[in-house]
């Protein structure tokens, strides 16, 4: 991972136009070839951002100054970066991360879903548990009563890094042409509005799952008399 600290100008053009006036910000180029604009607040979201696959050029405007151009492979979608001055400039070999650690009750409703998939959908089957992609294993992979594959995203409480995460998911198996078209679905015992609208403007469906219902069926199963 490379970190940036440096005094910039932000511009993004695709569906549609951004701009970032001149300040001081982090920018973040990750391993995976996504590149990141944060600011000192905001909690964990970019201010920016353009997702793999893309590519990024450095190179020198005609005032002298460093840019840097972020163009995606798939779009006409760019990201252009106009640098002042850097502050930090330092790059990190992070490894390979082990993935999330899920508590408890998160596994268990992995399981639980996994065990019973018609709950998600009429029709529904489970193909195989974490499937894996190369950022990391999506919870479930299943396919619908069409045959259609579906990817499903187990969460406690649904919020917007949960659905951003199972977008990247969506974004890697997509290109997989034994597994495409992948759609995606959201499962949580809660989810928030803003992931919920988040999803749906993603094409992402949403589906609340009721733990102790699910924990009924197995109580019915293991029951004796």
């Amino acid at each position: 991972m490379r970190l940036v600290v440096a005094r910039c100008q932000v511009d993004y053009a695709g569906k549609l136009t951004a701009h970032l006036p001149m300040a001081t910000r982090l920018l973040l180029v990750k391993n995976d070839g996504s590149v990141l604009v944060h600011s000192d607040g905001g909690s964990y979201k970019p201010l920016n951002w353009m997702n793999p696959p893309c590519s990024l050029v450095e190179q020198t405007a005609v005032d002298g100054t460093l840019e840097w151009l972020v163009a995606a492979q798939k779009t006409d979608d760019t990201l252009r970066i106009q640098i002042e001055e850097v502050l930090h400039d330092s790059a990190h070999d992070l490894g390979v991360d082990p993935g999330l650690q899920k508590d408890g009750v998160e596994k268990h409703l992995q399981e639980l879903l996994a065990e019973h998939t018609a709950s998600l959908g009429e029709g529904m089957t489970l193909v195989r548990r974490e499937h894996m992609t190369a950022i990391g294993p999506v919870d479930l992979l299943c396919r619908d009563a069409s045959g259609s594959s579906i990817a499903v995203e187990i969460k406690r409480r649904g919020e917007i890094d949960g659905v951003e995460q199972l977008t990247r998911y969506l974004e890697l198996m997509n290109r997989d042409p034994h597994l495409r078209p992948v759609r995606g679905i959201f499962a949580a015992q809660e989810i928030k509005p803003q992931a919920r609208t988040l999803a749906t403007d993603r094409g992402i469906e949403c589906v609340v799952v009721d733990y102790d219902a699910l924990r009924g069926f197995e109580d019915d199963r293991l029951r004796l008399f």
